[in-house]
């Protein structure tokens, strides 16, 4: 679809609109794309890409526009004046930089110096699955969709002209310029015939992985000239191809890729795009979205609907299965390995979904949570720990905590079968008590906190994150009736208190001695990067403070008596205090609350334990409408690998898991009129709100099942039963 602009907030448009009427008996025959921009996110910290991508599969197809800096962790920025070419891997919404790889760039006539191309920006669209730009410089249209591991790519050269592409085997997207050169560690290309090329590249930026590639062209080849090299160090080559087009202006190339072999490229290939029918590929991808897509239905304006369902499909871009069709991988040990699902999925952004995007998964999509945690515990075997945030089946060590353990909890909480609960328990406990680059558990447990002064980076928001994991590790082992694990994880969960200090009222850096970090500002904002330092992680004090997912009530003790905890939580939202450093992961401020990172998710469903929810409710309808925005630069911060966007889904239905292992849903407030979910097995939890409007974004009452529901907050089994919540809105706050 067309990039959609909407210069004031979605929130006041939808409720200003006529709504739409319901859908008929045909919903599931809706094409539910039509409503998802790709486009919304691209620009400022949002880090999402345009591409043609295939729901949870290996290729992110599309443009990159620039390189070489955090604002392009994605490749891509919204407006930029040239295309660089075409790559065909992608993070979304990440903060790490990583893929691009096998970067192609096709132009007619003369071989220029600088192949950069401008292009048309209202010739520029995406829907799932599709990507399409002219290349002015260029003189060529280019479309690209997608399988699951090929992508499909047709240009249309301007007619007349030769037809060429330049193939970057060295490209890929890394940090700084200075990288590209030594990126490459190890290529092979290979002409196999004048329509093939195949070959494999060994690169390293963020992990060190191996891929290998197949791709054919419907044209043959009828020169290839290699390029000189732009570095001594590179190891992989440039091309220029051009084709005899047989008085043909459309050139088609299908890129497979495998983490195992060329042959298991080729198999991807002749299993998922056998032919040359690209409108059919299309129309596949884009049936596989609606599948995913149509899982919740929402009534509302069209803008609603933009926002709501651009937000699934970010959801479901990742993780990524990079299994061969045959179930064959390539994972941490880096020996081919064989799933026994069928598949093995990889790009796990732990510290940021464990959150809320995974405790959505397992509600829309539960027929995937067992694939899941497999491919977890099969990473976990060979790795000797679970994932912390791994990518192409390789470990990044990228963030705090071990949060695959929530998931796999959660999991098992909520009463998944199709994984061996003894063999995820065994897992679990060896990811939070065998040491790795990250942790010296013998430290944690000696002192029941890291010492900033052993842990010099990050130690406030290690033992608190960490706190969960042990807490979640401790609800296993009941559940399991392994009372001595229990009881040395649930002493664990509760070293947070070692760390409130009570005469500033925050979490606060305790040395090996005991000492408490001096001098003490609870604005500072801290990063785990050497050059920043601190004891937080993307974030301070004033935000920190109020990560104990797993014992809010404790934690709200602490602080006193209610009234003192209401007026602790209230400094943070509507101070006017500001940080005396800045950080590009520290965005959309309310106070010193940041909806940009994911720390402080949680924070605005506190008020409800305090009996003050509809500040919780102010605080939801100020986050969706400012916040989530139909726009390029629509997105706060990071959406990171579907996070943020999962806070907004939940959030708009009127529920948040502020513990997200086990099922409790906070109650706020819903963001839609209506709303419907198939939770699989013929059911369908439903979701209204009565009287909902600008002003009316108080809850006055709810009803469960027809029966008045005055409970804090919803069970997982209760949705998935198929429930009926039905929320009455008022523009009067119930105090």
């Amino acid at each position: 679809m067309k990039k959609t602009i909407f210069l004031i907030s979605v929130i006041a448009i939808s409720f200003s609109c006529t709504q739409t009427p319901k859908e008929t008996a045909a919903e599931n025959k809706l094409d539910y794309t039509q409503y998802v921009d790709p486009f919304i996110g691209t620009a400022f910290t949002g880090h999402t890409f345009p591409g043609a991508t295939y729901p949870l599969g290996m290729i992110q197809a599309g443009p990159e526009t620039g390189n070489y800096s955090w604002e392009y962790c994605s490749g891509y920025v919204y407006g930029d004046s040239l295309i660089y070419g075409f790559s065909q891997t992608r993070l979304n919404g990440t903060g790490c930089i990583d893929l691009g790889d096998l970067l192609m760039q096709p132009f007619a006539g003369e071989k220029r110096s600088d192949l950069r191309s401008k292009y048309d920006l209202i010739s520029e669209k995406a829907s799932p699955g599709y990507y399409a730009v002219n290349l002015t410089d260029n003189d060529v249209r280019v479309e690209i969709t997608t399988s699951p591991h090929v992508a499909f790519h047709k240009y249309t050269f301007a007619k007349g002209k030769k037809a060429n592409v330049l193939a970057d085997f060295q490209s890929g997207l890394v940090w700084t310029r200075q990288h590209l050169p030594t990126s490459v560690i190890e290529n092979e290309v290979n002409f196999e015939n004048d329509h093939t090329i195949t070959g494999m590249t060994r690169r390293r930026e963020w992990v060190d992985r191996t891929y290998f590639f197949v791709i054919e062209f419907d044209k043959p080849i009828l020169t290839q000239e290699k390029l000189p090299k732009q570095d001594q160090r590179e190891k992989a080559p440039r091309y220029i191809l051009t084709f005899d087009m047989k008085n043909d202006t459309t050139l088609n190339m299908k890129i497979a890729l495998s983490s195992t072999s060329i042959e298991g490229a080729k198999a991807n290939l002749k299993a998922e795009v056998s032919g040359w029918n690209f409108d059919a590929t299309r129309e596949n991808a884009k049936n596989e979205w609606n599948k995913y897509l149509s899982r919740i239905q929402i009534e509302g304006t069209d803008a609603q609907k933009t926002n709501f369902y651009t937000a699934l499909y970010h959801l479901f871009i990742q993780p990524n299965n990079i299994a061969d069709v045959d179930g064959r991988y390539v994972g941490p040990n880096r020996q081919i390995s064989q799933s026994s699902g069928g598949k093995f999925y990889s790009t796990w952004s732990q510290w940021d979904i464990f959150r809320a995007a995974f405790p959505l998964y397992t509600i829309v999509s539960p027929e995937l949570i067992p694939e899941f945690i497999n491919s977890m515990l099969d990473y976990s075997e060979q790795q000797g720990h679970l994932p912390v945030w791994a990518l192409w089946g390789q470990e990044t060590y990228t963030m705090i905590g071990s949060h695959s353990v929530p998931m796999v909890v959660d999991t098992y909480l909520k009463g998944f079968k199709g994984f061996d609960a003894e063999r995820a328990f065994n897992e679990v406990k060896k990811s939070l008590t065998i040491n790795t680059p990250d942790y010296n558990w013998r430290l944690y447990d000696r002192y029941g906190y890291f010492p900033f002064d052993s842990v010099r980076v990050e130690s406030v928001s290690s033992t608190l994150e960490c706190g969960f994991d042990d807490y979640c590790a401790a609800m296993m082992a009941r559940q399991l009736g392994k009372t001595a694990d229990f009881d040395f994880f649930n002493k664990r969960a509760q070293y947070y208190k070692n760390l409130y200090d009570p005469s500033v009222g925050y979490m606060r850096g305790r040395d090996s001695k005991g000492n408490w970090r001096t001098p003490f500002d609870p604005l500072m904002l801290a990063h785990g990067d050497s050059d920043v330092g601190g004891d937080y992680t993307e974030g301070n004090a004033a935000q920190y403070t109020w990560h104990v997912l797993q014992d809010i009530p404790g934690l709200l003790s602490l602080m006193g008596d209610k009234k003192m905890a209401v007026e602790r939580l209230d400094s943070l939202f509507y101070t006017t205090a500001k940080s005396t450093n800045t950080l590009s992961d520290v965005t959309g401020l309310i106070g010193q609350y940041a909806h940009g990172n994911e720390p402080s998710h949680h924070i605005a469903y506190l008020y409800t334990y305090l009996d003050e929810s509809y500040k919780t409710q102010e605080l939801v309808r100020q986050i969706c409408t400012d916040f989530y925005k139909n726009k390029p630069d629509g997105l706060i911060g990071n959406d990171d690998c579907g996070q943020m966007s999962a806070w907004f889904i939940l959030s708009s239905l009127g529920f948040y898991p502020v513990n997200p292992a086990g099922g409790e849903f906070v109650i706020g407030a819903p963001q839609l009129t209506s709303a419907k979910i198939n939770v699989g097995n013929g059911k369908t939890f439903s979701m209204e709100a009565k009287n909902l409007s600008i002003d009316n974004k108080y809850v006055e009452k709810i009803e469960l099942n027809g029966k008045p529901y005055d409970k804090k907050t919803i069970n997982y089994k209760d949705i998935m039963n198929g429930a009926s919540l039905i929320f009455y809105m008022s523009a009067t706050p119930k105090k």
